[in-house]
């Protein structure tokens, strides 16, 4: 029997954005991208570009996999 997985996507950026003595608005205006961009993307309601995500790891001096954390839910998988 198959089914669909629902793929979670969390972050890290929050954390790393605190601790780093950053506002949402710091880092946007370092981004180059908005500050509901931020918000979006530490609320769990946008998965950024590959470019953004890079971006965001060379900003911090980590890896992508540092900051973003893929995985899979299956307590609402369709079957």
């Amino acid at each position: 029997m198959s089914f669909w997985r629902i793929t979670i996507m969390k972050n890290r950026l929050e954390e790393l954005r605190k601790n780093a003595g950053l506002t949402q608005d710091m880092l946007a205006e370092e981004l180059e991208v908005s500050r509901q961009t931020i918000g979006s993307l530490e609320n769990g309601r946008y998965n950024p570009s590959i470019l953004l995500a890079f971006k965001l790891a060379h900003f911090f001096g980590v890896t992508v996999e540092d900051i973003f954390l893929y995985g899979e839910d299956n307590s609402n998988a369709i079957k």
